[in-house]
């Protein structure tokens, strides 16, 4: 006689829920075996989890960082259109630097939105707080604040990692920078002043200064003078008093600030 189908599916079904009551009561019963963790065991497994944290920490700072600085120097050193003005030194390298600050300071936000609301409100405040008229002196300042957050909130490797990265950098920008000096200078010739004016400018070119001329008369020379970082203004000054066939001249060198030159 053949079972009803009904009775068959009711077999079924039984053995169904049999199978599950079982699956569920193995890992239950597993883990109940599973002996906790000593405390040495534990200190081992912290230890191990902090280490995988740090490596992570610092794989992604290693990618990231290197790649926002290759991003932002392409970005500062876009080819320049004709007839536009040139781009200073300065905003350059800042260009370059907020890149990299940028991601220090979104390594540290990461999902956190607290964090982020807390780097807001510093930046704000050094940001209304601070009068800093060169924009690479404004850029090393918010380096520093990224680094001292990463520090705070206990990123300690992307901490030292970032503030080596961007000393690297910044030495590696700064090296472009042209190393000069420039100076106030006063040339006086007696009343052949103005006559020796060609021959004033061009013991400048000698000494690969550039200059500008301030003010000319017939008993004195002002000049705004840019000069190679290694000028000796001692010499330059003695050739530029021999052109007094009368030997009474006299030179005056004020060294001045770029700012102070505009």
């Amino acid at each position: 006689m053949r079972p009803s189908l009904h009775g068959v599916l009711r077999d079924r079904v039984a053995l169904l829920l049999v199978v599950l009551v079982l699956g569920l009561g193995i890992p239950r019963a597993v883990m109940a075996q599973v002996p906790p963790l000593s405390g040495e065991q534990k200190q081992l497994q912290d230890r191990e989890s902090a280490a995988q944290a740090l490596t992570e920490e610092l794989r992604a700072a290693a990618v990231r960082l290197p790649l926002a600085t290759l991003l932002g120097g392409m970005l500062a050193l876009r080819p320049r259109r004709r007839g536009t003005p040139p781009r200073r030194l300065a905003v350059v390298e800042t260009q370059i630097v907020l890149a990299i600050v940028g991601a220090v300071v979104m390594l540290i936000v990461g999902a956190s939105l607290a964090r982020a609301f807390g780097i807001v409100g510093v930046a704000g405040l050094i940001r209304y707080r601070s009068k800093i008229s060169d924009p690479k002196d404004a850029v090393v300042m918010l380096s520093a604040l990224s680094v001292g957050l990463a520090s705070g909130v206990g990123l300690y490797a992307l901490s030292v990692f970032s503030t080596v990265f961007l000393v690297a950098a910044l030495w590696v920008i700064e090296s472009f920078e042209p190393r000069t000096r420039t100076f106030e200078l006063t040339v006086k010739l007696g009343d052949k002043t103005e006559a020796l004016r060609p021959k004033i400018e061009g013991v400048l070119r000698r000494y690969k200064a550039e200059f500008e001329v301030r003010t000319v008369s017939e008993a004195a020379a002002a000049y705004v003078v840019t000069a190679p970082f290694e000028i000796r203004t001692d010499d330059a000054s003695k050739a530029l008093v021999a052109l007094d066939p009368e030997g009474k001249g006299a030179v005056e060198w004020v060294e001045i600030t770029k700012k102070e030159a505009k």
